[in-house]
């Protein structure tokens, strides 16, 4: 895909909106909403690389409670012919069909490529990936199972987001909260990811989120970036045609 002229591509992750409360998270929502607003003017392609709620289980008829504004927003930029791609998380792994149906925009449950501009990402969330985090590992294939889903489904709507909302944000293999430390290019293992990856195939830049932080580290002629958050940072990738940076987003 060619970018149009003065258009971008748009990058952000990690806004946990419902944690550690709904009502904690709604100031962060509505800045997530006016940088939504701003970037609708030039926008080609938005990409939400995960854990854009701190939980989300859809039922066969529900959905969690909350957040309209946010859901509102994306639909209006889907809506104005903005492609909106989005690539589920730890905290939201557990979609199903409603963003498609509803928002028109597609969901990826796995790491994908696109091209732009002659330039090729390799775009996913980034938990699981790398070497180490095997107890995550092990969780998530718990949780990803059908049994399971089957079986938390069964629940009571209300009693799940309640039994959900708590280890999301008191379990640490879920919450991530051990994470939030740069630990030096040899021992980041999104790093060490990509760098493997590169063995097998040339990409110009990795996108990822989960980590929390931002980063923007060449890998000889490629590049990994890590979107950071929307709890602590407000920062967001952006591609103009040519070259992909991190910036940050301010609002009074």
């Amino acid at each position: 895909m060619q970018i149009p002229k003065g258009k971008k591509i748009y990058f952000a992750s990690d806004n946990h909106l419902g944690a550690p409360t709904q009502e904690a998270s709604r100031p962060r929502e509505r800045k997530f909403v006016a940088w939504l607003d701003q970037i609708k003017e030039d926008a080609a392609v938005l990409f939400l690389v995960g854990d854009l709620f701190d939980f989300w289980f859809e039922y066969k008829t529900v959905i969690p409670k909350g957040f309209t504004r946010t859901l509102g927003k994306l639909a209006e930029l889907s809506d104005a012919g903005i492609a909106i791609h989005y690539f589920v998380g730890n905290h939201d792994l557990w979609m199903n069909g409603y963003f498609e149906d509803e928002l028109g925009i597609p969901v990826y449950h796995k790491p994908k490529e696109f091209v732009f501009n002659n330039k090729t990402f390799f775009i996913g969330h980034g938990d699981g990936l790398g070497p180490g985090d095997k107890g995550y590992k092990r969780l998530k294939k718990v949780f990803t199972s059908s049994f399971f889903k089957w079986l938390f489904r069964w629940g009571h709507p209300d009693i799940g987001m309640r039994i959900a909302q708590y280890l999301s944000v008191k379990n640490k293999l879920i919450s991530g909260e051990d994470d939030a430390t740069f630990l030096g290019e040899d021992n980041e293992w999104l790093v060490q990811y990509c760098k493997r990856k590169l063995e097998d195939k040339h990409r110009d830049f990795f996108v990822f989120g989960h980590r929390h932080l931002p980063l923007d580290i060449p890998l000889g002629t490629s590049k990994y970036m890590n979107l950071g958050d929307w709890i602590t940072y407000y920062t967001y990738g952006v591609f103009d045609g040519e070259t992909l940076r991190l910036e940050k987003f301010d609002y009074l």
